[in-house]
């Protein structure tokens, strides 16, 4: 699932491209009628919803690109926003495409001087925006588990999609004391599971909280409440340099992820724990080796040696 790094890396991408762009139409295969699943209402999932949705943004610039934890928010005229949760393997995409009528889909024109666009990995086109220049915002989801909606963008912040999401973790006022005061709202739960907690901390994920406890000395299935002072300080230093490290290599296309031009990621190939089960440990002097387990439903990878 694309974290903080990666969301952050497709915003800023967008933002450069996307506003003052008009929006001349939008398509999408996945709007079914009668949607019974109640977390696919309010969606372009659901029919109705996403006939309303065509109707509000048609005819509407984008005035910004913004995101808050794993959200990209794109802001119109209108004072609509238009909400994207990329979930487990979506992933935005700019370029020129091409309309198949008789197949009801969507690939890369023939005209796109870039190749990147034509990665087997940007193929599965659910959502296309249209906009003035020719151009086209393509939402690439292979599982088809992400999320598209419309907000008021005055209340954005309120909405179910954000109003439970914790602190945003670069940011200044994110001290290391309100880092170890939100874990330890959770006292009893594992240190992995609390970093991925969005109520508590917003946009760390799985491969993140690896690293970072990877960095910080400290095993992924100690409980909150036995970490100390200055674990939690070793902690926050860790989460500010491997987020940043990973939107300094453009996020991490260790599955699906794609940036908005449709390149890959680096972060992948800087990895120091993540996926590197029965590996040496690369950390200097230590004589350990990677180990693997499951923490909460979710792979954790540790180093047998350094982390206590």
């Amino acid at each position: 699932m694309p974290e903080l790094p990666e969301v952050h890396t497709t915003v800023t991408g967008l933002q450069k491209v996307l506003p003052r762009l008009t929006i001349e139409d939008v398509w999408t295969d996945l709007a079914k009628k009668n949607q019974l699943i109640s977390h696919f209402k309010n969606t372009l999932k659901d029919e109705a919803f996403y006939k309303k949705f065509k109707k509000e943004i048609i005819g509407q610039k984008v005035v910004s690109v913004t995101r808050r934890a794993k959200n990209i928010l794109i802001n119109l005229s209108n004072c609509q926003t238009i909400l994207v949760h990329m979930k487990m393997t979506g992933h935005l995409l700019f370029g020129k495409y091409t309309y198949n009528k008789k197949s009801d889909s969507w690939s890369v024109s023939d005209t796109e001087k870039n190749d990147a666009l034509r990665d087997p990995f940007n193929r599965f086109i659910h959502v296309v925006f249209s906009f003035s220049n020719g151009r086209h915002l393509v939402f690439c989801d292979s599982r088809k588990f992400g999320k598209v909606t419309l907000v008021d963008t005055t209340l954005t912040h309120e909405t179910i999609h954000l109003k439970n999401l914790g602190p945003e973790p670069l940011e200044k006022i994110f001290t290391v004391e309100t880092f170890s005061e939100q874990l330890l709202k959770r006292p009893s739960m594992k240190i992995k599971s609390a970093l991925m907690d969005q109520s508590l901390i917003s946009g760390i994920g799985n491969i993140y909280s690896d690293e970072l406890l990877w960095l910080a000395q400290v095993r992924p299935d100690r409980q909150v409440s036995s970490i100390s002072k200055k674990e939690f300080a070793k902690m926050h230093d860790a989460m500010k340099v491997v987020l940043e490290k990973g939107i300094d290599f453009g996020g991490d296309s260790t599955s699906d992820y794609r940036q908005p031009d449709g390149a890959k990621g680096n972060f992948h190939h800087n990895h120091n724990v993540y996926r590197k089960k029965d590996q040496k440990c690369g950390k200097r002097g230590c004589d350990g080796v990677i180990l693997r387990s499951v923490i909460g439903g979710r792979s954790a990878h540790y180093c047998s040696v350094h982390q206590k």
